[in-house]
């Protein structure tokens, strides 16, 4: 056999993961055009990356040129298997913040694990190939020409050239929509957009210093002509006037799991008698992104929309925030955070401090053993029995936040003391495993409830619980189209992204309350029927869901929304109440807000922009505004 020189082992490289990328695209990210124009740039935007990438390892001496080309090859590679791991549970891609937080993964052994797949091996038999090759068949004295090398840089940077301007001339705003990733990827190319992604996050880090206190006036504008950002008083504002708040975070429940039947059993028995007695919201989405549970903390605490990349706990620890235990402290309450995990985790350690709690009860403060613990933490019964003897010796009033663990992706529950639901065999796949965790959840609060009643904390306290964001990713479609017996359309996809949102003041009726919301209206509704009003100005996103000036539009972190009538989708527009694909332009209304809620909100995040309001106690006053 007639040996390969280096210019063809670099052409065979380039080829193989051009296929590879191209075939993840459409099987793993399952990524689709919708013009021919998309068709085009989605073929070729590998090339450029691969064939300049590859390249570089002619820049090293001859003698190791194709083990550094492999090297290159192995880490791209990587890049791919990074994203398609990622890609299955969140439906995202990776960003530089994520690869910081990476201390975030607990139980990623196990998480991983539920996350492989059979065909996973495909993805490295080309490497295998190559080394075999790159020993077997490389003629090493063969070496590539300069004129090749210089041809091939030229031809890698006019195509990376080609693809970023055919990219723009496709959507002239693409390089503004950073928190659409599947958008930047499926135009761009997934390492074109990794670079992208790097240059952007860059950006971001300096942006305080270059920040003026002009720009929050920009929001504080924007919010005031949109109604936003004065509390919506209702008929229910201050009727929890002075109870003790408590706040559960319902990890990673589903609105669809209430009212809900497995083999003839009841998934949530108790929140399903809850909600009748409580105020309930069966119209609430979360918009979490790749902070999850982190960032529907930030939303309920600070009323601003999370970030579209990583979590602002920890991007954005050290700003000056206006946020919920403040605003309480205003009001004499006493803060506290309640959860079993590690204080380093989302870095809470130190945002809690930030955003004003007194005390924070980690898992220094718990009893944590092998039989009582699973994946993340304490397991939710002994969670709550642990901590009530911390909750009735704090000052009152108190605003206690609990965040629960159990109910967390892959869902692990294996000891019989802990199934309260009756599951054979058949039902041992993710989606029913889902369920049984559910269910221990449900029954976790309930006796949470009778700890609350015999420590005469009861009475005297509102409760609120909400789902932090989902459980099951579209990636487990299959699966749960099983269970609902019906096929799983892109607006059902949306409907399964809503999450309960309960409020129970004991003593009082319970009633439906239709308003649409997200995680961004927790706080404003809280205070509406806590009657507490802010003390200072601040930016809020949000809006009171007990207000009769009905809110029209919930926003998500990736610039998808919906209406009352409409969603927007996958940027196609859809009617709700029929799911089909409807006229763009009956969309067309709500883009320019969307963009701007994000826009502004990130501005104060990034900008660090709440630091202008009060600087020195001297209020910054607005020069737009007529006093």
């Amino acid at each position: 056999m007639k040996k390969w020189n280096e210019f063809t082992f670099y052409i065979i490289a380039i080829t193989l993961l051009t296929i590879k990328t191209i075939l993840v695209y459409f099987f793993e990210f399952d990524l689709r055009a919708k013009s021919f124009t998309e068709i085009i740039l989605l073929l070729v935007n590998p090339i450029g990356s691969v064939v300049f990438l590859l390249g570089i390892s002619f820049f090293f001496s001859k003698k190791i040129r194709i083990v550094v080309m492999l090297i290159i090859y192995i880490v791209m590679t990587g890049v791919l298997i990074g994203n398609i791991l990622y890609y299955r549970f969140y439906i995202d891609y990776v960003t530089v913040p994520v690869l910081f937080q990476f201390q975030n993964v607990g139980g990623l052994s196990q998480s991983t694990v539920e996350l492989l797949s059979w065909t996973d091996p495909l993805l490295i038999i080309d490497i295998v190939f190559l080394i075999f090759a790159a020993i077997k068949w490389v003629d090493k004295s063969k070496l590539i020409s300069k004129k090749q090398h210089r041809t091939s840089l030229a031809i890698s940077i006019m195509l990376i050239l080609a693809v970023l301007v055919g990219g723009e001339l496709e959507d002239a705003n693409l390089y503004k929509k950073t928190y659409d990733r599947e958008l930047l990827v499926k135009t761009i190319g997934t390492f074109n957009y990794h670079v992208f992604d790097i240059l952007y996050n860059s950006k971001m880090l300096v942006q305080p210093a270059f920040a003026e206190s002009n720009d929050i006036h920009k929001a504080e504008d924007y919010l005031n002509k949109e109604n936003n950002i004065k509390l919506s008083k209702s008929q229910y504002h201050g009727q929890a006037y002075g109870k003790n708040l408590i706040l559960i975070s319902l990890e990673s429940t589903q609105q669809f799991v209430l009212n809900r039947k497995i083999n003839g059993q009841e998934i949530t028995p108790f929140l399903n008698k809850l909600i009748k007695d409580s105020y309930y919201f069966p119209n609430f989405y979360h918009q979490t992104a790749q902070g999850k549970t982190s960032d529907a903390e930030f939303m309920i605490d600070n009323g601003l929309y999370p970030l579209s990349g990583g979590s602002a706990f920890v991007r954005r620890p050290h700003n000056d925030y206006y946020a919920l235990p403040e605003i309480l402290k205003e009001q004499n309450y006493y803060s506290a955070v309640f959860h079993s995990n590690d204080e380093t985790f989302w870095n809470r350690g130190n945002m809690y401090k930030t955003l004003g709690y007194d005390r924070f009860f980690a898992k220094k403060d718990y009893e944590v053993t092998e039989e009582n613990s699973v994946n993340y933490g304490l397991k939710d019964i002994p969670f709550f029995e642990q901590s009530i003897p911390y909750l009735k010796n704090l000052p009152q009033p108190f605003y206690a936040k609990f965040l629960t663990l159990t109910n967390h992706f892959p869902f692990l529950l294996q000891n019989e003391d802990d199934q309260f639901l009756n599951m054979d065999e058949n039902n041992a796949d993710l989606v029913h495993r889902y369920f049984a965790t559910v269910r221990y959840e449900d029954e976790a609060i309930k006796r949470f409830f009778d700890l609350l009643k015999k420590e005469g904390l009861y009475k005297n306290s509102i409760i609120v619980l909400y789902g932090d964001h989902y459980g099951i990713s579209k990636s487990y479609d299959k699966e749960l189209e099983k269970v609902l017996g019906t096929k799983i359309s892109i607006t059902d996809q949306l409907e399964l992204q809503k999450v309960p949102f309960i409020i129970h003041v004991p003593g009082e009726k319970g009633k439906q309350i239709n308003s649409l919301g997200g995680e961004v209206d927790i706080r404003q509704t809280i205070l509406d029927i806590m009657g507490v009003e802010p003390k200072k100005e601040t930016i809020d996103f949000g809006r009171s869901l007990f207000s009769t000036n009905k809110k029209n539009l919930v926003v998500f972190r990736d610039g998808s929304f919906v209406t009352n009538k409409y969603a927007y989708l996958d940027e196609g527009c859809y009617d709700k109440s029929s799911g089909k694909k409807v006229k763009r332009n009956l969309c067309t209304p709500y883009l320019d807000k969307v963009e701007k809620e994000l826009m502004y909100s990130d501005s104060v995040i990034f900008g660090d922009l709440l630091r202008f309001l009060e600087r020195d106690g001297i209020i910054i006053k607005n020069p737009s505004r007529k006093e």
